[in-house]
């Protein structure tokens, strides 16, 4: 997202438009603080496996604690488990929600990339 417009506009459309490697990093959370004093780090990207807490939106998901279903980069959307709205014949559709309204409170750290990358964070 290389914008420097101050436009609220322009950079939705950047945000918008910019590549999947790059909308990659924008689908990041916070972190539990146990875990930002731990990694040395406020954010990450989130990953499918993660766990995460519901802290801001409607008041049905706020505080669910759950993993990550999905990741949808293309979106900018993270689908929890146990978070859901129902639909006119009664079923249940996963409700879409955007990453800076959780946080992360369990790392999945079976990808040995990433947990070779936080660790080299926690020294720092």
């Amino acid at each position: 997202m290389m914008t420097k417009s101050t436009k609220a506009r322009k950079q939705r459309k950047a945000r918008y438009n910019a590549p999947l490697h790059k909308k990659r990093r924008m689908v990041s959370a916070h972190l539990d603080s146990a875990l930002m004093s731990e990694y040395n780090v406020r954010s990450v990207p989130v990953r499918k496996g993660d766990t995460v807490k519901v802290v801001r939106g409607n008041e049905d998901f706020r505080k669910i604690e759950s993993k990550v279903a999905r990741v949808d980069v293309k979106n900018l959307k993270i689908i929890v488990e146990n978070v859901t709205v129902p639909k006119a014949d009664g079923t249940q559709k996963p409700k879409p929600i955007d990453p800076s309204d959780v946080v992360i409170t369990k790392l999945d750290l079976s990808d040995p990339w990433r947990k070779e990358k936080l660790d080299s964070l926690k020294g720092a």
